[in-house]
């Protein structure tokens, strides 16, 4: 699921305080997203409830209210108002939180909490990479849509085919990936400018799009990553 913020481009002096808003915007659906997956992950009822019976069914209807949120979120931003976008925003993180509830019953605890660590410390770096580089990333764009398309081709192959080998080449493409294109969002939120005489409340509006993107750049990077490092069950 990828989404990505505008193309336009940004005013030194209001730069800083629409990263502030991102990065909150974002942290906030971080936190949402961990605190519901825990506290369902941890409540043997709670996992039952939801998908013992018909965990397939609900994983779909999962995937396409979030698929929906997304959409909504990123297509009507203009024509909703911040309590709006932000509450969008917020219930796709919270949808998020229901799916990686199962995580916690696939791996530990530790190995979870661990490879968090470690995808914030990389997501931090890239991060800072990407918003202090003299070079222009705009051409990663096209490559990087076309290598995500690539990766999941080989994900959905791979429920079938249960290859080991494909399993660990797109793992590892994923982190390549969605290192590359974090760097590459925030480049891209860095030169984010509203547009001439657009409404006061546009760009906070536009920073829950631009924490969007960014999200999902982190929840994909630390799924990968848990592939790679985390302890099962």
């Amino acid at each position: 699921m990828r989404v990505l913020p505008t193309d336009t481009i940004a005013p030194a002096g209001e730069e800083s305080a629409y990263f502030r808003q991102v990065f909150a915007w974002m942290a906030v659906g971080l936190g949402i997203t961990g605190g519901v997956s825990a506290a369902i992950g941890h409540s043997q009822t709670a996992l039952h409830a939801l998908f013992e019976s018909n965990g397939g069914a609900v994983i779909i209807v999962l995937f396409l209210l979030e698929l929906a949120l997304v959409a909504g979120l990123s297509t009507l931003v203009r024509h909703m108002d911040v309590f709006e976008a932000g509450a969008m925003f917020l219930a796709f993180a919270a949808l998020n939180g229901v799916t990686f509830s199962l995580l916690f019953a696939a791996f530990t605890d530790k190995s979870i909490f661990s490879t968090f660590l470690v995808t914030a410390g990389m997501f931090g770096a890239i991060a800072l990479w990407g918003y202090t580089t003299g070079a222009d990333l705009t051409g990663w764009g096209s490559f990087l849509m076309m290598a995500l398309v690539g990766q999941l081709i080989g994900l959905v192959v791979n429920i079938f085919w249960l290859n080991q080998t494909l399993y660990w080449a797109t793992t590892a493409a994923g982190v390549l990936i969605f290192s590359a294109l974090t760097a590459y969002d925030v480049q891209r939120l860095k030169r984010y400018e509203p547009p001439p005489g657009a409404p006061s409340d546009l760009a906070e509006k536009e920073a829950i799009v631009g924490a969007l993107a960014l999200y999902l750049d982190f929840v994909n990077l630390f799924l990968y990553l848990l592939r790679l490092l985390g302890r099962r069950r």
